[in-house]
């Protein structure tokens, strides 16, 4: 399944190299046994949003901005065994969540639970409790919850009233929707902890686009671009009518893809003052300008402590509705324009990438990449599509329609296999094409 990520992140940004694609997503990906459902994808685009803006006139380089390049998929958080790790900890407690949702909706109204699974793939390690197997598996980019109901190895009676399946329906509405709560009560929580432990963050801008990196030999390097310059105009029009952000990032990203081997004006505010600089980009081989540089909005993030616990809970519900907002306007420009946005659809590789960059530039960052994942899933799941929760809801709407009368067990399972089967390709596709656009795989090619 496809989940959105806005275009945004809290104390740090994602910059994008000018010869590199524009933004970066992630694709969620799910696998499933009977009911069961099961994570690990998303979607990002260049982040920079949970924050509430606050503009300001002085020109100041940011000197403790904290930022990270993501060249198509480059990603230099692998090089890092600790922030690998701990996003994939991020992601595998997303999963125990939301799959503890579905398993604990079951469990407390009596209904019969087979397996419990963080992860696909070989097992690692289980054991089995209260005729439950709970397992670990080798990768830890989904999971699921087993129903037995129609297990031919289960020796409990198919019309056991405790079956699932034989549950009245709202009785199964609540379990196929207790994985989507349990991911939005997580994101409060973690975004409640955040406010509370770490503060509210909050974004003060300034004019320009800053350059926190020049690559070496690049156009940008001959015409004199330096590291933490700020680019202030392009072409003899000032940066800032489009807006503040990532708006004015892609301003000068267009301009400049557009010029190659053309000189470009760029208006460069330098410590205290301003210079000149013509910049000639080089041509890319698809016909697009690059100069080599990483790019940022131009701000500085800030921290805001609640004075009082019921301060704190205004915050977090700020913050919260602020990133569901966001998800939910990024799914809608997503689906909107589809061509141009499915090339930019990530895998699992992705999120980790993603994650590990987040966790390098600043920790503080985990709390709001683990809620935007979290709201992700939430939102994408509800989508009534096939091998989501979302479309299992609509199999269940479609029989209450009916009367209570169920669709041919054949044609359910048809529709439910048919949608597993295009996640589970599309998933492949995505891993190997993010794979081999990292850094370090494309070094040894």
């Amino acid at each position: 399944m496809i989940i959105n990520l806005p275009s945004s992140s809290p104390s740090c940004s994602l910059s994008q190299l000018i010869n590199s694609k524009p933004h970066i997503s992630r694709f969620q990906f799910r696998t499933k046994t009977h009911f069961s459902k099961s994570l690990s994808s998303s979607l990002i685009h260049s982040k920079n949003q949970f924050l509430h803006e606050k503009n300001t006139t002085p020109l100041a380089r940011r000197k403790t901005f904290k930022s990270f390049a993501i060249p198509g998929l480059d990603f230099g958080g692998f090089e890092s065994t600790q922030s690998v790790l701990e996003a994939v900890g991020v992601l595998t407690a997303i999963i125990v969540v939301h799959e503890s949702g579905h398993f604990l909706a079951a469990y407390l109204q009596g209904i019969h639970v087979s397996k419990f699974a963080v992860g696909f793939g070989p097992i690692l390690a289980k054991f089995n409790a209260k005729n439950v197997e709970y397992s670990l598996r080798a990768f830890p980019l989904g999971g699921f919850v087993g129903f037995p109901d129609n297990d031919p190895d289960s020796d409990i009676p198919p019309d056991d009233k405790n079956l699932l399946k034989n549950r009245p329906i709202f009785d199964r509405v609540i379990v196929i929707s207790a994985g989507v709560i349990a991911n939005i009560v997580f994101a409060y929580v973690i975004i409640f902890t955040q406010v509370s432990l770490v503060g509210l963050p909050v974004q003060e801008s300034f004019p320009g686009v800053l350059v926190p990196d020049v690559r070496p030999f690049s156009a940008a390097s001959r015409d004199g671009l330096l590291p933490g310059d700020v680019i202030l105009g392009v072409n003899g029009v000032e940066l800032g009518k489009s807006g503040p952000g990532p708006r004015m990032v892609s301003e000068v990203v267009d301009v400049i893809k557009k010029s190659p081997k053309r000189n470009v004006l760029l208006k460069i505010g330098r410590g205290e003052g301003s210079v000149d600089i013509r910049v000639t980009p080089d041509e890319n081989s698809d016909g697009t300008g690059r100069i080599g540089v990483q790019l940022s909005p131009n701000f500085k993030i800030l921290k805001v402590q609640p004075k009082t616990i019921l301060e704190a809970f205004s915050f977090s519900g700020r913050e919260f509705w602020g990133l569901t907002y966001n998800v939910l306007d990024s799914l809608k420009q997503t689906f909107m324009n589809f061509s141009q946005t499915a090339s930019k659809v990530s895998g699992p590789v992705a999120i980790i990438a993603v994650g590990a960059e987040v966790a390098k530039s600043n920790v503080d960052g985990l709390y709001q990449f683990a809620a935007v994942l979290n709201i992700n899933l939430a939102v994408i799941n509800l989508l009534p599509l096939p091998a989501l929760d979302g479309g299992t809801l609509a199999l269940i709407l479609v029989e209450a329609a009916r009367g209570g009368k169920k669709l041919p067990l054949e044609v359910e399972q048809g529709i439910m296999s048919s949608g597993i089967m295009f996640v589970i390709i599309v998933g492949l596709v995505l891993l190997v094409r993010d794979t081999l656009n990292l850094d370090f795989i494309r070094d040894l090619l």
